[in-house]
């Protein structure tokens, strides 16, 4: 292998690696992260074999995790002429990326949070005691910020990605 494929294959190994390690803290798997990383660095789509082979995963895992890629609209499944197999393509627009993730992760997190403050704050609307007061109180806050950030989000994940960028630039610089 030449000094330049091998310096490629160890910097995407690194990349696929790390950006799976990230996965969990965008409300998805290990494994899902990888195969995002891997395909997204691919100049070609793949093969589920091939998407197997690379990260040296049982078939199982692969077909599980390249169908919830899909279903979250990060992947997409291409046909090639004369295959009888699926091959998969990833989101390369980081700015999509960036708003499928957001997307997925209110529709799985925010709104199932929203939903328990929701309930927490009218189950207790009409306590008198002071704690029951207080709770109350404490959830309606809780309801209305996270109400807040999620609308914040909406907002921002609909904007043009310059747009977003300049906004952003303003609010921090």
């Amino acid at each position: 292998m030449s000094d330049e494929r091998q310096r490629l294959k160890q910097a995407r190994d690194e990349f696929v690696a790390q950006w799976g390690a990230m996965g969990s803290q965008w409300g998805i798997n290990r494994t899902m992260a990888q195969i995002h990383a891997l395909l997204m660095t691919a100049i070609e789509p793949m093969s589920t074999d091939e998407v197997m082979d690379e990260l040296e995963i049982s078939r199982g895992n692969a077909h599980s995790n390249l169908k919830e890629l899909v279903a979250w609209g990060l992947l997409r499944v291409v046909v090639k002429k004369g295959e009888r197999r699926d091959f998969f393509e990833a989101e390369k627009d980081v700015w999509q990326i960036f708003t499928i993730v957001t997307r997925e992760r209110k529709k799985r997190e925010i709104e199932p949070a929203l939903a328990v403050l929701n309930r927490c704050a009218e189950g207790t609307r009409d306590l008198a005691t002071p704690e029951g007061r207080a709770f109350h109180a404490q959830m309606r806050q809780l309801e209305e910020f996270v109400g807040f950030a999620s609308k914040v989000a909406d907002r921002i994940g609909s904007m043009k990605h310059g747009f977003a960028v300049q906004l952003a630039a303003k609010l921090l610089g």
